[in-house]
């Protein structure tokens, strides 16, 4: 081992749960290190184009995510690197928030240096040191060489419960029976596209558009989304299994975020698979910016832009926790004692075998609560769980994978992760009630 390391709380993620985690974790006064696997900072958000944020808001237009999610989206707007909250032109959720992937990545550091947050990029967590039922360490391994970093709390914001599966805490995969996961996509971004010709499209057919799309509203907003192109989709036969164009604006004002190609039955933790959906996603990339450019209104003087890092990933393992979200509570809008996050995202499983979408609305006030429960890990005393990796039945990830809803769940894990630390106590029994008082005061909408 090259040098060893201490610390308060361990963040392993660099992703927006774990960004979350670390500054609410680090502005507590707890020592606290993220690690991220990247040279830079945001996961699916940056790495793999993840674009827009959806959504901070209750379909209401209430807004339930607050708290240093809001304060990132304000720092944001400050330096132009989003225009806020805007309506959603697809009519999925209430609003999407557009932002700029490289001025995120600036803000998010410095962001984390306020808080006197550690970080490592260029490091990945291969070994969990533990000792009976505690985590002692993680290793890191770079271009230094082994790093140890010891520390007395742990959030997993790995996004596929990566500190969970290594350390021997129980974790799941995927729906029931067959253990399929909601395929994977390859993002990619488009310049050169003519987006009012596209609003005159929609206008002009509205039949030919997702039936949610506020075409009352479309004259006069800015067009966030554009789910449909029914019509030219079936035309264009693009041997893609899916049934229509998701596009998302910007951030610049003739570029567009393709979220089409779609990658089902490969698993995002296997080396070797996860090595035939990057090929395969790329592939398909190549498909579906011929298809656009050649079918759909806007595009003949569009070109790829950019290409995701990586592929996106919506589902791997996630934690077996004290408590399992289910798709009952998020579409009964329950709400629990011990809630540390609330979401307005409806669920939204992508078929992981065939063409369609699942959609389910959230009942109640039109959001639900994340129980503290959630973020609690079995077996091992001081690992919580932040972000993707969370538990919940395959059905709730489907909303709870959702950016702003990560970014909650982040706050709230680092959040007790350093209460936690300061007392010396187990996670399961950091008391919810002090937990919640805590994230109220920083801003959080519980």
């Amino acid at each position: 081992m090259n040098r060893t390391l201490e610390a308060d709380v361990v963040v392993v993620g660099g992703g927006p749960a774990g960004i979350m985690a670390a500054i609410a974790a680090g502005r507590q006064g707890a020592r606290t290190v993220l690690v991220e696997r990247y040279g830079f900072l945001g996961g699916m958000s940056t790495a793999a184009l993840v674009y827009p944020w959806m959504t901070f808001h209750a379909e209401s237009g209430e807004q339930v995510i607050r708290g240093i999610p809001q304060e990132l989206v304000d720092r944001l707007i400050a330096c132009g690197g989003s225009p806020g909250h805007l309506r959603d032109t697809v009519g999925f959720v209430r609003t999407v928030t557009p932002y700029h992937p490289e001025r995120f990545k600036v803000v998010a550091i410095d962001m984390l240096k306020e808080a006197g947050v550690r970080l490592f990029l260029h490091s990945f967590v291969d070994e969990v040191d533990v000792e009976g039922d505690r985590i002692v360490g993680v290793t890191l391994t770079g271009k230094s060489g082994r790093i140890a970093v010891r520390g007395s709390m742990f959030v997993d914001a790995s996004g596929d419960a990566d500190v969970a599966h290594l350390s021997g805490a129980p974790t799941l995969v995927g729906r029931d029976g067959d253990r399929l996961t909601q395929p994977m996509t390859m993002k990619f971004r488009m310049r050169g596209v003519d987006l009012e010709e596209i609003r005159r499209a929609m206008l002009r057919n509205p039949e030919n558009f997702y039936h949610k799309t506020p075409f009352d509203e479309l004259e006069r907003i800015p067009l966030t989304g554009i789910s449909g192109f029914y019509a030219e989709w079936k035309a264009g036969n693009v041997p893609i299994n899916r049934d229509q164009v998701l596009l998302f604006a910007g951030p610049a004002d003739d570029e567009v975020l393709v979220n089409c190609t779609r990658v089902q039955g490969l698993s995002g933790t296997d080396v070797e698979e996860l090595t035939e959906a990057e090929e395969e996603g790329r592939r398909q990339v190549l498909l579906m910016a011929d298809f656009l450019q050649r079918h759909v209104p806007g595009f003949d003087r569009a070109s790829i832009s950019a290409v995701g890092s990586q592929i996106g990933i919506r589902e791997t393992r996630r934690i077996d926790g004290l408590y399992s979200l289910t798709i009952d509570d998020v579409v009964s809008g329950r709400k629990f004692e011990d809630a540390v996050a609330r979401s307005g995202y409806p669920v939204d499983i992508h078929d992981p075998a065939g063409k369609g979408v699942k959609a389910a609305w959230v009942g109640g006030d039109g959001a639900y609560d994340i129980p503290y429960r959630c973020l609690v890990a079995k077996r091992i005393d001081n690992l919580l769980a932040a972000g993707r990796c969370i538990s919940t039945t395959h059905e709730a990830l489907a909303t709870t994978r959702l950016t702003p809803s990560c970014m909650a769940t982040g706050q709230a894990a680092g959040t007790a992760a350093a209460l936690a630390a300061g007392r010396g106590t187990p996670a399961r029994d950091v008391d919810a009630r002090q937990l919640r008082e805590r994230l109220m005061q920083d801003g959080a909408a519980i």
